[in-house]
């Protein structure tokens, strides 16, 4: 990599909360931002904050629904366009919801926008973190997802039905979810291992911020008893896990804040690889 070339980062939820403060905090560190957000409106006027906090970062902007697995593609299709090389990919764009959405595609919206999307999305972009990987410095590039402690609450997943179709409850489905993005991280780090790229989830604690708009009453009941952080305060980790040296000397862990954290007993090499197998029927990607 030519010395004069920023690293390039691709964030997806960047249009607020932890994916805009990293965002942010990256561009401001001389990094090529990709930033990826739902919300047209909301995109844009992150966008703005994004160049306002680093005049000379290079930062694109592209919109899309990761619960809609043609808008994975598609913005696949857009990163490729734009670079062949990509240092570190933050799959940190989710949602909560409060009933049961099937979206066009068929799938149920809470699991598909957690999980399956960004699941699809980041099979597509091997390539470009591959290209990195060969030339960077050992464990530099690296995929992280953004889970919760959701993850930890419920014993496991149901693969005969993983989008809890048949005894659907929003809670479960959350849930579930954010146990995926840990199992999905455990599975990276073991069939990446080999191309030197590095894979990590994150649980940043109760971050206040639109994440929990939609959240039912039970969920915001909750939540007012958890120590809440603000955006900037729970960027602090993901920011860490994507540039610091340390998380770069392991792979496929699960980290509050900037230590190590027990995952759920159900994240094992077994039901990583179940869930991948699973995933792939859904989604159609292969790697």
């Amino acid at each position: 990599m030519n010395k004069a070339e920023p690293r390039v980062a691709v964030i997806t939820g960047a249009s607020s909360g932890l994916g805009k403060e990293t965002a942010k905090a990256l561009a401001a560190q001389g990094w090529r931002v990709i930033a990826i957000g739902r919300n047209p409106a909301r995109t844009e006027a992150a966008a703005a904050e994004i160049r306002a906090a680093a005049q000379n970062a290079q930062i694109d902007v592209l919109r899309a629904d990761l619960a809609l697995l043609a808008d994975a593609r598609r913005v696949a299709g857009e990163i490729a366009a734009l670079t062949d090389r990509i240092d570190v990919l933050l799959n940190n764009a989710g949602g909560m919801a409060h009933e049961k959405v099937i979206t066009a595609e068929g799938f149920e919206e809470n699991f598909a926008s957690n999980h399956l999307g960004p699941f699809l999305l980041t099979t597509l972009l091997l390539p470009q973190l591959r290209k990195a990987a060969a030339t960077a410095p050992a464990g530099s590039v690296r995929i992280i997802n953004t889970s919760s402690d959701a993850s930890e609450m419920i014993p496991g997943l149901n693969f005969d039905d993983l989008q809890n179709l048949g005894n659907y409850s929003f809670g479960a489905a959350y849930c579930s979810g954010k146990l995926a993005n840990v199992l999905f991280a455990h599975g990276l780090a073991r069939r990446l291992a080999a191309d030197g790229i590095v894979a990590h989830a994150l649980h940043p604690g109760t971050v206040m911020s639109n994440f929990f708009e939609h959240a039912p009453e039970t969920t915001l009941n909750y939540i007012k008893q958890q120590q809440q952080l603000t955006p900037v305060q729970g960027a602090d980790a993901l920011i860490w896990l994507a540039t610091a040296e340390e998380p770069g000397r392991s792979s496929g862990g699960y980290y509050h804040k900037r230590e190590p954290h027990a995952a759920n007993p159900f994240v094992t090499d077994a039901n990583a690889d179940r869930l991948w197998a699973e995933s792939e029927k859904l989604t159609g990607a292969r790697i």
